[in-house]
């Protein structure tokens, strides 16, 4: 499975008992606290790919709040200017009845940035609940550079690859998860320009800070499985805090991967001796 951490725990379970015993490759740029938590318990390998392909720069990630909207509609320009494609972000398609008012959706942003960008750039606009055919016309013509600013929710989070498109502004960034902020940026920074990805947010999260400072999907699960906790190993939760009585994964974890690490080179030192083991209790049972 592809983009595991959109699979819930049923779903992979499901998945795997199709066949008897199947060999199971997870692949993810965001693993989920679950995931993360396995590999430390050993019950998964784990392959990192840590360098970027060729040619690609590491993507600038800058938190800005509300009030400096204007140096985010500067940089949105320069970048408009080389000819580039933005995506701009909201957690909201419209506003509702318990909405926070100082939140932004989609189609308050299309009205300001027409307002700002639309005399001479073309801004586009699209949601989950426009109708498929709309949705993929909409995304054929940003493709194709026909759109310069794509308004949008996370319905872009997987599977589009712009590579003219160098900004990623989201709006109230403190309303996503990690791992949706993580897939998000991954959506600009996709060719040997350099990209940028803006944080909009009155918050000063945790979360903000751990994307500010690092690109590495797994140092940001690293973070989200201490944020959030590792979920429930043999059940359904994937996050939360497992229960045990003395020790904690998130506070130990450092001490859980140093057991991992003693018991696998113990378990390796006894493959040498499993003949002699043998022969000894071979002889013990011979001679009782």
């Amino acid at each position: 499975t592809d983009e595991q951490h959109r699979f819930g725990v049923n779903q992979r379970s499901n998945l795997k008992n199709k066949g008897i015993k199947p060999d199971v490759l997870y692949m993810s740029a965001t693993p989920i606290p679950r995931t993360y938590a396995l590999t430390i318990y050993g019950d998964m390998d784990v392959s990192i790919i840590k360098e970027m392909p060729k040619g690609r720069l590491p993507i600038k990630t800058t938190v800005k709040s509300k009030d400096e909207i204007k140096d985010v509609l500067q940089s949105m320009y320069d970048e408009l200017k080389l000819g580039h494609q933005i995506y701009v972000i909201s957690p909201l398609i419209e506003e509702g009845e318990n909405t926070p008012q100082d939140m932004t959706n989609v189609n308050e942003l299309r009205d300001k940035l027409n307002l700002a960008f639309g005399k001479k750039y073309t801004v586009g606009l699209v949601h989950g609940k426009m109708p498929s055919a709309q949705k993929d016309l909409i995304m054929d013509e940003f493709s194709n550079k026909k759109i310069n600013i794509l308004i949008s929710t996370t319905v872009i989070e997987v599977g589009v690859d712009v590579p003219n498109a160098t900004m990623m502004v989201i709006f109230d960034a403190n309303r996503f998860g990690l791992s949706t902020l993580h897939q998000l940026r991954g959506r600009v920074g996709r060719s040997d320009k350099q990209s940028y990805c803006i944080l909009i947010s009155d918050s000063d999260t945790k979360r903000l800070e751990i994307m500010e400072s690092t690109n590495d999907g797994f140092k940001i699960s690293e973070e989200d499985f201490k944020l959030r906790g590792s979920g429930d190993l043999f059940g359904t939760k994937q996050s939360g805090d497992m229960e045990f009585k003395i020790a904690s994964i998130r506070k130990d974890y450092d001490l859980l991967l140093k057991a991992r690490e003693d018991s696998l080179e113990y378990l390796e030192d006894e493959k040498y001796d499993k003949d002699k083991l043998k022969q000894e209790l071979l002889s013990e049972i011979l001679d009782s």
